[in-house]
């Protein structure tokens, strides 16, 4: 995922799992606590479940609004992302002959139901981000499921010009341009706040 610490000042290091035996080590040390990734170790820490370790980074690194109401905000729109993410993610384990069917039923929801409602938040809010004229991790969730879903259809956001021109804006913040080039180390510097 995209917001692995671009938002903070903050080194880290990534590690694949390649094989089942790497796997099966964390999970006999009792590392994967539902038995699945991803897992990130810090603050003395090991967390699992995707939501739980966005939420710890994004409060740990002021990318998760100044008050309840954005964080909230920020909340419904990261879980809009993420279902959608969800969507993508399941359909790798579609039987070959429903996965392209499966796919193209992906980005017919992202255009009818899921961006538009994203255009309509930067439609209305009239701010480069999506909560608080602030970077959060919503914007970084955003970001990443629109280049999900660009790589099943290139024009997906022909219909969308706040939501291209909210992806060009983030996509060129110095940190998330690093990470998005090809080979990139993935050790970043702080984004805007």
């Amino acid at each position: 995922m995209i917001f692995r610490c671009l938002s903070m000042n903050v080194q880290f290091e990534e590690e694949f799992i390649e094989t089942r035996e790497q796997y099966e080590k964390l999970q006999k040390e009792g590392l994967l606590l539902f038995g699945q990734v991803p897992m990130v170790e810090i603050d003395g820490m090991v967390l699992t479940q995707t939501r739980a370790i966005l939420s710890y980074l994004a409060a740990k690194y002021d990318s998760y609004g100044k008050d309840l109401k954005e964080t909230v905000r920020i909340n419904m729109y990261a879980d809009g992302t993420l279902d959608l993410m969800m969507m993508i993610a399941l359909a790798a384990f579609k039987p070959p002959e429903e996965k392209e069917e499966n796919l193209t039923l992906i980005v017919k929801k992202a255009k009818t139901r899921y961006f538009p409602v994203f255009e309509k938040i930067l439609n209305d809010r009239g701010e480069d981000f999506l909560v608080g004229n602030k970077f959060s991790w919503a914007d970084i969730q955003l970001l990443e499921v629109i280049l999900m879903v660009e790589e099943l259809d290139a024009s997906v956001l022909a219909d969308f010009p706040l939501l291209k021109a909210f992806e060009a804006r983030i996509s060129n913040i110095p940190t998330i341009r690093k990470f998005l080039q090809p080979g990139s180390p993935r050790k970043l510097e702080a984004a805007p706040r």
